[in-house]
């Protein structure tokens, strides 16, 4: 499926989304933003995905485009409702129950760093860019997203990016936690696809509990309560905990 530089294919059980606008070296457009809701929604709904991977081209995406600033970006009004729209689509991201993938190629700056931390792993080519860049255009950077930066690098590595703007190579991305893996830019895309297809493997309902639980404890949980209890109650009376004690006892691999 095609929409605004933005382009859905799904093989097996992993969809990618690929964001294609190489002529601005994917620098995200208001309606780009607008339409990731709708994908996710579509990922979110087929039974047959269990993972979602995001990938640019040459870049993964340089970030938003600041040809629109003048326009849609001009007053306090047009910038609420331009950050509206990024916040949806990062939330939409982050919420989607299933195992989310940025696979990062070149200039992964600003809000190209914003899609890539709304996913749940990051795995970038040993020779990519990162940055964020708002002290450079006098814009504060939007709560949401802060949170994740410092969720993911912690709040010194988030205000050293923050205050300066600098430009961070690959090495250092993963030094400070920004990525999980490198990996030469031409074996990327086999990594995340193979990544993609063991968590497909895996026990969606250990996948969907993890990914609610971690959530819940970012967001400062740090004692179970009646919607965790029901969490586990749901994966022990599950189909895939019976096939799972049955694989096991079998010694053979579990078929999810």
């Amino acid at each position: 499926m095609t929409r605004v530089h933005l382009v859905l294919t799904t093989d097996g059980p992993v969809a990618t989304l690929t964001i294609d606008r190489p002529a601005k070296r994917n620098a995200m457009n208001y309606e780009m933003w607008s339409a990731i809701p709708s994908f996710a929604a579509e990922v979110a709904a087929d039974p047959a995905v269990r993972a979602l991977v995001i990938r640019g081209g040459e870049n993964f995406s340089a970030g938003a485009d600041i040809g629109e600033f003048q326009d849609l970006r001009r007053d306090a009004e047009g910038a609420r409702r331009y950050q509206v729209a990024i916040h949806a689509a990062t939330t939409a991201l982050a919420e989607l129950p299933k195992p989310t993938i940025a696979a990062i190629t070149g200039f992964c700056i600003g809000g190209g760093c914003e899609l890539a931390l709304a996913c749940d792993l990051r795995l970038s080519a040993d020779d990519a860019r990162f940055g964020i860049t708002p002290s450079k255009l006098g814009i504060v950077f939007s709560l949401p997203s802060t949170k994740q930066l410092v969720d993911v690098v912690g709040p010194s590595w988030a205000k050293q990016i923050l205050y300066t703007g600098e430009i961070i190579d690959a090495p250092t991305a993963l030094r400070i936690g920004l990525v999980n893996e490198l990996h030469p830019a031409d074996a990327l895309a086999k990594r995340a696809r193979d990544l993609a297809e063991l968590m497909a493997s895996r026990s969606q309902v250990t996948i969907r509990g993890a990914k609610a639980i971690v959530g819940r404890i970012i967001d400062g949980q740090t004692t179970e309560d009646e919607a965790v209890h029901a969490l586990y109650e749901g994966s022990v009376t599950s189909a895939d905990y019976a096939e799972g004690v049955a694989a096991f006892l079998e010694k053979r691999q579990p078929r999810f």
